[in-house]
């Protein structure tokens, strides 16, 4: 043919993968980059997580559409409100009436970037009682996994216990907990009542057919069932720390299957990155066809630990927040066209 070019084919497989174009366009990276950063709780009610479910699309005959849940990370003791509308001062009481007057100051409390947890008022309300706020990185509900889980296993619940109409879900929301705290856990292998109060709850099925713990209750004198109750009291520290040996173990399991599909993939500060367009186009319709999925490009300007980066336009803006990434790395020096892929996938924690 007149010339010689024996990598041809590779090469421009390289160029058109690294073409602007076909950058934007192209498809999602869900592999995982960073490996799994479990939340580690060392006793009962240190660490919170808090999410805002909603809004429900059917109301309750109250007029309320969103669930405000909170759950412990530790003992996964949850509670959770209806309300009509979610501002501040309904996320601090809640705080107050059903965290801190109940089990006592935490000392985190994690939740994602909703306007109720970033408000100044928010913000004081941690300062005065020393609590650490830590915000999750945006569009990455991994960051606060436990809260998205008990989000999930509530709505299951409340599927099963409203009626026909679907709109009396507020008052069945106190009977879904109820079944939440008196089931085991796969993860601290403990039924949640007993974990935090020492002794497993009476349900209504023991007094209708008299158990056998019922009955031998009944039987015991004054003295022998406060020295029985002392007996459990004093079994509870001991089963806290089996606990959270077993949580070690089940967090180092779900961190090993994970672990496994990790693909490591590093940014250094300078590089130019693409970032997934948020909120994503999902729908089938005709404009959404052919928006791009990739914003930018955009430089690195700060790396922080677990695979966070604080991003700047090529103007010098800097962006708000911090993005997590699942990245495909190109040194900035390379052409215009050759740009990187950043998509949230892994944990920040301010």
């Amino acid at each position: 043919m007149g010339y010689y070019w024996p990598t041809m084919v590779a090469d421009a497989i390289d160029y058109a993968r690294k073409y602007k174009a076909c950058q934007v366009h192209a498809n999602f990276i869900y592999q995982p980059s960073e490996f799994l950063h479990p939340t580690v709780a060392s006793w009962p009610f240190e660490a919170w997580g808090m999410d805002i479910i909603g809004p429900i699309t059917l109301p309750s005959f109250r007029g309320h559409r969103f669930i405000l849940a909170i759950t412990d990370y530790f003992s996964k003791w949850a509670e959770a409100v209806p309300l009509a509308e979610v501002k501040t001062s309904n996320v601090i009481s809640f705080l107050k009436h059903h965290v801190i007057y109940r089990f006592g100051l935490p000392r985190r409390i994690i939740h994602d970037n909703g306007l109720q947890f970033t408000s100044h008022a928010f913000y004081r309300f941690c300062d005065k009682y020393r609590i650490q706020n830590v915000t999750s990185i945006p569009y990455n509900p991994v960051a606060n996994g436990l809260a998205e889980a008990f989000n999930k296993t509530i709505i299951k619940l409340l599927k099963k216990f409203v009626s026909s109409n679907k709109c009396d879900w507020n008052e069945k929301l106190g009977e879904c907990l109820w079944a939440y705290r008196t089931t085991v856990r796969t993860a601290t292998g403990n039924i949640l009542f007993s974990l935090v109060y020492g002794s497993e709850a009476v349900l209504q099925l023991e007094t209708q057919i008299p158990s056998l713990r019922v009955t031998l209750t009944h039987q015991l004198t004054t003295d022998e069932n406060h020295h029985r109750r002392l007996q459990e009291l004093e079994a509870l520290d001991e089963k806290s720390l089996l606990a959270q040996q077993r949580i070690e173990l089940y967090q180092a399991h779900i961190s090993r299957a994970f672990n496994k599909k990790v693909k490591i993939r590093t940014f250094q500060v300078g590089d130019l990155v693409l970032v997934v367009r948020r909120p994503m186009v999902m729908t089938h319709k005709t404009v959404g066809k052919f928006q791009p999925k990739w914003d930018g490009p955009f430089i690195i300007e700060t790396v922080f630990s677990n695979g966070a980066y604080r991003l700047v336009k090529q103007n010098g803006d800097l962006l708000m927040l911090p993005v997590n990434a699942k990245c495909r790395l190109v040194p900035l020096n390379s052409p215009p066209h050759s740009l990187q892929i950043i998509e949230s996938c892994t944990r920040w924690c301010r």
